[in-house]
């Protein structure tokens, strides 16, 4: 009849290796991991996969299968000891590469891997004798008077690795601190537990959480460094975006306030105040590393439009209906959007560009309508979008869960449509025309 700790064993070993084998095809299956990540994951959800499969059939020889068997149990103990002690150098390589260090260029890996060799010659060596540890001819495991030896080079070797991570704590994430922390406390505590209840092997059970742990923290930073990767890269495309206006809408406005400065002082004057009030907005812009209240956006809009109404005259008539403005919204939004409408929309030899701009509040979105009756948006553009508009359209995603939609007038022209779901609201704010 079996014993309650070999049914304790055989639980462990058997959750262990389901676990492991979880791991390993959760890293296969993640193809955005980085390259550094996935190697270290399939090597050691591997090692370990190999190390509890050692375990478990070592289990099974020397309980159910008794005499005859020694052979056997003697390759699975020396399988499990080898495979388990391999996770240590790993470890250290991870530790060293995450803290951005080259492990060939350190003694810290040399001193482990020293030790480890040491360990597979200790653990070779224990094959011809008996003082560390046997496999009887019939099939019982026993521990020599100088098992101790065997312990020396793997408790080494976590001493390293716990004063790897303490000094270079600095150079890691505080997430990446605490999951190398956790992978190297967990098996320990299970080891000091095991000491306690001899035969009771807590360590198999330990080592695959704590390598699940391990995964689990390091994938949710990896995500978290892609999403700031991102919103820093469309933070910078939008800089770029401010500081390479065009140079000819600077040139052609300050040559249209040269002019009106002689023909129309007063409307030299408005425009100047538009236009400074436009590059303000602009150049603010930049800083702005979260959403803005609808109403900063829509006066950076309005200034650029009526800069741009001075220039063009009649051939340009743009018209705000915005009764719902109590949200808020990335900034650089709804002014690239105008401005690309009259830069693809202004044509001499069409009829005046009309931009129609409006708000509205349903009971699932706030939408923001832009529409104009220019040449009409050709579906082609869509799978090759403007660098502006690109650029909208990952930020309303990244920063409140927008969506930004072009489509065809049903009267021919463009119609650009910002939904934002309902947290957009601003409740600080107030509705104003």
């Amino acid at each position: 009849m079996i014993k309650a700790i070999d049914a304790i064993n055989f639980a462990a070993a058997i959750s262990g290796l389901i676990i492991a084998l979880m791991g390993l095809f959760f890293t296969l299956s993640l193809s955005y991991l980085n390259r550094t990540l996935r190697n270290f994951f399939i090597i050691l959800f591997s090692l370990i996969t190999a190390y509890v499969a050692s375990d478990f059939l070592s289990q099974i020889s020397l309980v159910f299968l008794g005499s005859g068997y020694a052979l056997l149990s003697r390759i699975a103990v020396f399988c499990e000891s080898l495979f388990s002690s391999m996770l240590m150098p790993v470890l250290t390589m991870f530790i060293l590469q995450c803290s951005g260090e080259r492990r060939k260029r350190t003694p810290v890996f040399s001193s482990v891997l020293t030790l480890w060799l040491v360990y597979v010659a200790q653990l070779v060596f224990t094959q011809f004798t008996t003082q560390i540890y046997t496999i009887t001819p019939d099939n019982v495991y026993r521990r020599g008077p100088w098992y101790f030896i065997l312990l020396i080079p793997p408790a080494v070797m976590t001493v390293i690795n716990c004063f790897t991570l303490y000094f270079r704590r600095k150079n890691l994430s505080r997430r990446q601190c605490l999951a190398f922390s956790l992978y190297l406390l967990i098996p320990l505590i299970c080891m000091l537990i095991q000491m306690f209840f001899y035969g009771l092997l807590m360590i198999v059970i330990g080592t695959t959480l704590s390598a699940l742990i391990l995964f689990l923290f390091m994938l949710s930073d990896h995500i978290n460094q892609e999403l700031r990767q991102r919103e820093e890269n469309a933070a910078q495309r939008a800089s770029i975006i401010v500081l390479q206006m065009r140079p000819h809408f600077i040139y052609n406005t300050l040559m249209s306030i040269y002019y009106l400065c002689k023909q129309d002082a007063d409307q030299a004057q408005k425009v100047i105040l538009d236009f400074t009030n436009y590059l303000r907005k602009n150049f603010s812009a930049i800083a702005k590393e979260d959403v803005i209240p609808f109403s900063e956006e829509i006066e950076h809009t309005k200034a650029y439009l009526a800069v741009e109404q001075v220039r063009f005259q009649a051939g340009l008539k743009v018209r705000f209906d915005t009764p719902y403005t109590a949200f808020r919204i990335p900034p650089l939004t709804l002014q690239p959007i105008a401005e690309n409408a009259v830069k693809h929309g202004l044509n001499p030899e069409r009829e005046a560009l009309e931009i129609d701009i409006s708000t509205r509040k349903t009971d699932e979105w706030i939408e923001i309508i832009v529409e104009d009756n220019g040449p009409g948006f050709k579906p082609a553009d869509e799978d090759n979008p403007q660098i502006a508009l690109k650029n909208i359209r990952e930020r309303l995603d990244l920063m409140c869960k927008g969506t930004l939609i072009i489509e065809s007038g049903e009267e021919g022209g463009t119609v650009v449509t910002i939904r934002l779901p309902g947290q957009a609201e601003d409740h600080q704010s107030t509705d104003s025309n």
